[in-house]
């Protein structure tokens, strides 16, 4: 059995909307998710983190508090991965249609309405909670959604 995969991913709010991407290639799939993704040893989580949100969108952040540890798996296989979420702002960059992700991850970057987010497929279900709220949530183990 293998050890949990860890990620960092980015809650960035903007004129009070949060920015989300859709990480299947060609828009495989319909969910969205926080930018970020797999830590690198020997790089710090800010320093993953802020990587991989350039890699993803084209814009650089500064890395704030942490605001929520996510924990999915997938309940037939034994993928099991630990997300830790955290505040982030960012000094330079916007978003363009025109942006490719060099690893062809993701297809789709967008910034969301609070509102918004409830008619769309978005993971983990705390994510609302944790981008507006102040405190620091523990979501646990969340079965992994495979696209649809």
């Amino acid at each position: 059995m293998s050890c949990p995969r860890l990620a960092a991913r980015a809650l960035i709010l903007q004129d009070n909307r949060l920015l989300l991407v859709n990480a299947y290639p060609d828009g495989a799939g319909d969910l969205w998710c926080a930018p970020g993704g797999g830590v690198e040893r020997g790089s710090s989580l800010p320093e993953n983190l802020a990587r991989e949100v350039y890699e993803e969108t084209g814009l650089t952040i500064v890395v704030g508090a942490p605001c929520l540890i996510n924990e999915f798996h997938d309940p037939d296989g034994t993928f099991h991965q630990i997300d830790l979420y955290f505040k982030c702002t960012i000094t330079s960059g916007t978003l363009s249609d025109t942006w490719r992700d060099p690893e062809n991850v993701v297809s789709q970057r967008r910034f969301f309405t609070r509102k918004e987010l409830t008619t769309i497929h978005v993971k983990p279900d705390s994510l609302p909670d944790a981008a507006w709220g102040e405190s620091l949530l523990y979501d646990p183990l969340e079965p992994l959604i495979k696209p649809t």
